[in-house]
């Protein structure tokens, strides 16, 4: 055993007789941890202890092991690395950049569970057979993710999505080049007056980032609700109210789903509405308060504009049998105002490939969209198309014309 590992099983044990609490007492156990090492080197100069060959680096692992999350916590600490996910004990991955590395830390089948349930702590949130499944937020405000088995083969999966915040604002977003300076004007100009935007992408697209960015723009009077199924959302405002949802307890009951926090948002008096990631019939109420005069933005899985808007047709006929197309579509047509997909591209970047606005027109079942900007020859491009509701520019004290004519 070598000499990190002695000082670490004494220091575990010194927590457990003095009853220490590593998430209340981290200033107590920092000198605890100290002390250790310090009494550690003196017995090792005497002989009979294993001299630590770098005493700064034995420090910080048992430092990681008690206080943060083991092998796992450099990771965490690097502002470079987006992501985190352990696909068996001795499988550990990275995304930096957006690309991903097989890292060499190798992990225990014990470890991997342990590091799950202090993850789980702080949140009250729980794993087991009868829900294998779990999203939760940690202290920092990293997602997690975790899935065990039988849903999985025989492994713990583990996903940790960091929230790495390189862009607080669309002017942040043109500075790292997902945006041109044009975009940014128009969208500020879209956010100010109101309009219902939609931040649609794939995984790791940047959707969050991007929603964080627009809402930015958000004039400072403002109430603003936000819901989501875990915290990940950061808004820099000065009236937000942020809603997660609920797992169900071991009885079955108390779930509260994110339909339901849509539902309750609408009742602490918002100027305004963003829910983190529409995925299902949640996507019903969302249309229902954006249609009837409450301005929101969402996010929405897609690979195009185009895709993200029948995807919005779609989602809310899973709210029940009589829901049909005949209500969603000219619905959609009149509640959604603006689409702006994001891609992550193969060198790691986020590029905003598309803005369209959707006019309110329909054929059939096909919503009509314009083109605000597009991509053309990698770069974003102004398009033919024109944004709806002038009027709203008009009283924020826009000029449509004059804004997307600017260069």
């Amino acid at each position: 055993m070598d000499g990190a590992q002695v000082i670490e099983d004494e220091v575990r044990e010194l927590i457990r007789r003095k009853r220490l609490d590593p998430a209340r007492d981290q200033t107590v156990l920092q000198t605890l941890v100290h002390d250790v090492v310090r009494d550690y080197e003196e017995r090792s100069l005497h002989g009979g202890m294993t001299p630590l060959p770098d005493r700064d680096s034995a420090t910080q692992q048992v430092l990681d092991a008690v206080l943060g999350f083991g092998p796992l916590q450099p990771y965490l600490d690097d502002p470079t690395i987006e992501e985190i996910w352990v696909n068996e004990p001795q499988r550990v991955f990275i995304a930096r950049h957006g690309v991903a590395e097989l890292t060499s830390t190798i992990l225990t089948d014990q470890q991997v569970r342990t590091l799950v349930e202090r993850m789980l702590k702080p949140s009250g949130r729980r794993i087991d057979l009868s829900s294998p499944f779990v999203d939760a937020t940690l202290p920092d405000g990293s997602r997690l993710h975790v899935a065990i088995p039988d849903v999985t083969r025989s492994q713990w999966y583990v996903n940790i999505r960091k929230f790495v915040a390189r862009a607080h604002s669309l002017d942040d977003l043109v500075r790292m080049g997902t945006l041109t300076q044009p975009a940014a004007r128009f969208l500020s100009a879209a956010v100010a007056s109101g309009l219902n935007i939609v931040v649609a992408g794939g995984t790791q697209a940047g959707k969050t980032t991007t929603l964080n960015c627009l809402a930015a723009a958000i004039p400072s009077n403002e109430r603003v609700v936000s819901c989501e199924e875990v915290f990940e959302i950061r808004l820099n405002l000065r009236d937000w109210a942020a809603l997660q949802c609920r797992q169900p307890s071991l009885e079955g009951t108390g779930e509260i789903p994110l339909r339901r926090l849509v539902k309750e948002a609408l009742r602490m008096r918002p100027s305004r509405i963003v829910v983190g990631e529409v995925r299902q019939a949640e996507s019903l109420d969302l249309l229902i308060a954006l249609n009837s005069g409450l301005p929101g933005m969402a996010t929405l899985h897609a690979n195009s504009a185009r895709e993200a808007i029948v995807k919005m047709c779609t989602l809310p006929l899973l709210a029940g049998p009589n829901v049909s197309s005949n209500f969603v579509v000219p619905t959609v047509a009149a509640s959604i105002d603006l689409v702006v997909h994001i891609a992550l591209e193969r060198d790691g970047s986020r590029r905003v490939r598309e803005i369209v606005a959707v006019p309110g027109r329909t054929e059939g079942d096909v919503i009509e969209l314009a083109e605000i900007f597009v991509q053309r020859g990698g770069r974003l491009v102004r398009g033919n198309g024109f944004p709806s509701h002038e009027e709203q520019f008009e009283r924020a004290g826009f000029n449509v014309t004059e804004l997307l004519s600017e260069r």
